[in-house]
């Protein structure tokens, strides 16, 4: 199909037949503008339900599985209008911030829009991720989990200085809202915590995210996550995955967005599957519905595991960046038939499919990452083989014909292989066919399990 940027386009839901059964497509909004809205995209333009699909704002890779249109992500009045004007079936929300601020919760008071399928959760749900006091008390309530933990403010200031004077260290420190992903410090004594805790509540030093900081205790173990898609009522489980935080190989160096991310998990066996399952993911959802908050969408669980057992250290209310580009790249499943069961309540009629592949996501940045980094730099793609993986487009845009960097984390290569030594190979190669100034990316994610 050849798309036409127009500012109202009209709607095209065809009924198509194939192998005799008759089903319509979709007009389809997707929010974002990342690695992961593209990967979204890529997955969502497959679907035999999708026919038009706009990305907003997209980035130069997403303009290739459908049409970009120029929308902030948080400009609720006018992506009403877009939706009305374009006769969107299904809204997707790729990042938080919008879920947070009750995206959801706005469009679906409008009568006229009652019809609209929305991919994340109401901003009650979107809690879970907007509230570390809120996830950590829900966890407390639901016997699921977690490191203990206290939540302090300025009305109990001095009693949480007497509580980290006492604190087994080290000492974690969370704001209590979205800070950008930096709102987590781990401080290896008492004065750095102190110190660090009066930044926060005191400074200010995440803006209103820190008027509320939950002090926990520092769990040790291996991180993974799982991703959940409810409707809920029922759930069903994506591939899983595990993440690179670091800037430096071998784990080294500051924290970043993230580096890489590899799927399956080699230490993620049935038996601890079962266990994250009934104790963790079910009384999630359960919990949910008890606690009469209605959620249609993502749970992303950030677990650490040691000795066999997993603990919760934190929730999203949507898919996490860099795993979609690995967890989508194995999933055989139409991703819009499951977004529509979900919205239908009727994800118990899915069952989940992967490639029994080893899925290898490696991020390309910009100099200077995740410190100051330069942007509006020249990009050259020079070509290769598509046996190499998948390259999706993270933090890049078009000038005029060019291509250019446009944020820290600008690829991600994926590449399926049968080994994790063979995906990371045909990753490398990937990034290695990419020329900008300043690129950066590890060689060795996945190196634990190479």
């Amino acid at each position: 199909m050849s798309f036409k940027e127009n500012k109202s386009i009209p709607r095209y839901n065809f009924y198509h037949f194939v192998n005799a059964a008759i089903f319509v497509t979709m007009n389809i909004l997707l929010l974002g503008s990342g690695g992961r809205e593209h990967a979204l995209a890529w997955k969502l333009c497959q679907s035999k339900h999708c026919d038009l699909l706009f990305i907003a704002p997209g980035n130069a890779g997403t303009k290739n599985c459908g049409i970009n249109v120029e929308l902030q992500v948080t400009d609720f009045e006018k992506i009403k209008i877009f939706i009305k004007e374009n006769n969107i079936d299904l809204l997707v929300v790729g990042p938080e911030e919008p879920l947070v601020l009750g995206i959801r919760d706005f469009l679906h008071n409008d009568d006229s829009l009652q019809h609209l399928k929305i991919i994340g959760p109401g901003k009650l749900g979107a809690k879970l991720e907007g509230s570390k006091d809120f996830s950590k008390t829900f966890m407390q309530k639901y016997n699921i989990p977690t490191a203990a933990y206290r939540t302090f403010t300025a009305n109990n200031f001095e009693e949480g200085l007497k509580y980290l004077e006492q604190h087994r260290l080290p000492i974690v420190l969370k704001a209590d809202g979205l800070a950008a992903g930096k709102g987590v410090v781990i401080c290896q004594t008492a004065e750095d915590a102190i110190a660090e805790f009066t930044e926060m509540i005191q400074a200010q030093k995440f803006g209103a995210a820190s008027a509320r900081v939950v002090v926990e205790e520092f769990l040790t173990g291996i991180e993974m996550s799982v991703f959940v898609l409810t409707d809920g009522k029922n759930f069903v489980l994506l591939p899983e995955a595990k993440d690179y935080k670091k800037i430096g190989e071998g784990e080294q160096g500051l924290n970043t967005g993230g580096m890489g991310a590899v799927s399956p998990v080699p230490f993620y066996t049935a038996e601890l599957q079962q266990k994250v399952l009934h104790s963790i993911v079910a009384p999630t959802v359960k919990g949910l519905a008890a606690e009469k908050i209605p959620y249609v969408g993502i749970i992303f669980i950030g677990l650490i595991v040691e000795n066999g057992d997993a603990k919760v250290i934190e929730y999203n209310c949507r898919l996490g960046d860099p795993e979609t580009e690995v967890i989508l790249t194995r999933l055989e499943n139409d991703l819009v038939e499951l977004f529509d069961a979900a919205a239908q309540q009727k994800l118990d009629t899915i069952k989940i499919s992967s490639i029994d592949k080893w899925a290898v996501g490696i991020v390309a940045v910009s100099g200077g990452y995740p410190g100051d980094y330069k942007k509006n730099i020249p990009i050259t793609l020079h070509a290769t083989d598509t046996a190499n993986g998948i390259l999706f487009h993270a933090g890049t845009k078009l000038q005029g014909e060019e291509l250019v960097t446009n944020g820290g984390r600008v690829f991600v290569a994926v590449s399926p292989a049968d080994t994790i030594k063979d995906a990371v190979t045909k990753s490398i190669a990937k990034l290695d066919s990419i020329d900008y100034e300043g690129k950066y990316f590890r060689r060795d994610i996945g190196f634990e399990f190479n």
